[in-house]
């Protein structure tokens, strides 16, 4: 049986080092470095749709303060 999304969970995720906290809501999920408030975000509608211009976008961000 599955719960209905209707309030934000986070968890937290360790990628090559560095921890991550996971903000899965009702309006999509959002991406940060623990002790941080900005990172990307995605809405739902967006991965659903698969709008590969957004994919691309997510993962420069990414790369960028990765090499930060």
């Amino acid at each position: 049986m599955t719960a209905k999304l209707d309030k934000t969970i986070k968890r937290e995720l360790e990628v090559d080092g560095k921890t991550y906290t996971i903000a899965i809501g009702p309006d999509g999920v959002k991406v940060t470095e623990k002790g941080r408030r900005n990172g990307p975000e995605v809405s739902w509608r967006s991965i659903i749709s698969g709008d590969t211009s957004l994919n691309e976008s997510l993962n420069a961000s990414v790369d960028v303060s990765s090499n930060s």
